[in-house]
């Protein structure tokens, strides 16, 4: 009989099937996996019964530093407590994003003595002159790289300009990461932006009138261009429509190697959410209409969006009710590394819209294979004994006062959702029992991308 550190049992669910067994697991890697029980033999077996047990959930999209209250304490322990063990922290640091190396180093010692799930981060550039970093940030070990068309701010979320863009997407080639991009008209925003402050249109759903879906198209369309004629593998986030993916689909056909996200709130809510709602539902791009959202969950069940993630921007109560007189004032984005996983498990597969192995493949094994992520997103051999477990037959009641995020907003506040995370474990250990985060502040580990050099001196 095969000895292991742990057996874990359950519904276990591998990249083309779920079987009831167990899984064996030695200093952190799954060694075995078998249908039935009792090949193998360890002092520590935790039976989940009929739970699901997926390959632990991968956030690529999470932003730590937007807000220092913030950081890699309440972030990663909120992402344990909503099942994710792995995710990826976006560079736009306040006061200084992740544009250079020596903040690169910084951030990674920062991460390895606070984080309590596993971490890789993002790099990017400065608005001009940047581009000589990115050899440098790809060697440290960043997964991959963030640009803008739209400016947030000059310096730490700046409008990259074209011949930048081509520039380090040409640097980035040579690397082999993904160039990714928050992609919105920056020109055609901020002019629409202008007329409805002058016309005193400043209601909630001014949000959406002056971020139209050709804001969002327009600039997708150049980045594929520009993808086609640098060979670049392009990345588009938090894509919220569905004629996106229509394009990527026309350029992927002429061999671009683009991939794509879309992110919770833009399947699950639409714009008659952030008239609801208000400010608590304002994120870029913004909410869309209800056939519009219906044809970004048929581009999910078509398997045209590569992955799901959360775009988790933990602002305060009082960021946000700044837009209750005027929307325009509010911090755009939502908490969301807590809620994602049950959220997408009560829409998807609760209800039948997607099986067990096609939600494993959305949250988990797609974002490790887009952003080439060493030894996670599936239960095979070999790799990292990251599960994320999931009881079907218990409920979920969101709770925003009870978040681990310093972020206590959500519109879902209230829902109950079928499925409930009952365990969150990385390499091999419990961070959440389904009640406690039960790992301390420095368990998480640094994941280097795939062009890393050294291993960083901390």
């Amino acid at each position: 009989m095969n000895k292991v550190d742990r057996i874990i049992k359950g519904n276990i669910v591998t990249k083309d099937k779920v079987i009831k067994g167990e899984v064996g697991i030695k200093e952190g890697k799954i060694v075995s996996i078998n249908e039935g029980t009792g090949n193998l033999d360890s002092e520590n077996v935790t039976d989940f019964g009929d739970a699901y047990v997926f390959p632990g959930t991968i956030d690529v999209h999470v932003h730590c530093f937007s807000n220092p209250n913030e950081g890699f304490v309440t972030t990663s322990s909120s992402a344990a407590a909503g099942g994710i063990t792995t995710f990826l922290d976006m560079p736009y640091d306040l006061p200084n994003p992740i544009n250079n190396v020596a903040q690169f180093k910084k951030k990674v010692k920062k991460l390895e003595e606070e984080a309590v799930v596993d971490i890789c981060l993002w790099g990017t550039i400065s608005k001009k002159g940047g581009t000589d970093q990115i050899i440098p940030l790809a060697e440290a070990g960043a997964i991959a790289f963030k640009m803008s068309t739209f400016e947030t701010d000059e310096y730490r979320f700046p409008r990259i300009p074209d011949p930048e863009i081509l520039k380090a997407m040409k640097l980035i080639e040579e690397t082999g990461l993904r160039a990714a991009f928050h992609s919105e008209n920056d020109e055609i925003i901020v002019d629409m932006i202008d007329q409805y402050q002058k016309e005193g249109k400043v209601y909630p759903k001014a949000h959406n009138e002056t971020r139209p879906p050709v804001t969002e198209t327009s600039a997708v369309l150049k980045l594929l261009e520009f993808a086609y004629w640098t060979n670049v593998k392009l990345h588009i986030v938090h894509v919220s429509h569905p004629r996106t993916i229509d394009l990527i689909k026309l350029f992927q056909a002429q061999g671009v190697k683009v991939t794509c996200e879309t992110c919770y709130p833009y399947l699950l809510m639409d714009v008659d959410d952030l008239e609801k709602y208000g400010p608590v539902a304002k994120n870029n791009p913004p909410l869309r209409e209800k056939e519009e959202v219906q044809g970004l969950w048929e581009h999910i069940k078509e398997g045209n969006i590569d992955l799901i993630s959360s775009d988790h921007a933990p602002w305060s109560a009082e960021q946000k009710v700044k837009g209750n007189e005027n929307i325009f004032l509010a911090s755009s984005g939502l908490p969301g590394v807590e809620i994602m996983t049950p959220l997408m498990f009560n829409s998807a597969v609760s209800n039948g819209k997607l099986t067990p192995n096609d939600f494993a493949n959305l949250m988990s094994t797609h974002p490790a294979e887009v952003f080439n992520i060493p030894g996670k997103g599936q239960i095979s051999v070999g790799f990292d004994a990251d599960f994320t477990v999931i009881d079907p037959n218990q409920k979920t009641v969101i709770d925003q006062n009870s978040f681990k995020s310093f972020s206590k907003l959500t519109p879902f506040d209230g829902q109950e959702l079928d499925g409930k995370v009952i365990s969150t474990i990385v390499r091999g250990e419990e961070v959440f029992d389904g009640i406690n985060v039960t790992k301390n502040p420095g368990y998480g580990k640094f994941v280097a991308g795939s062009a890393a050099k050294v291993t960083l001196s901390l």
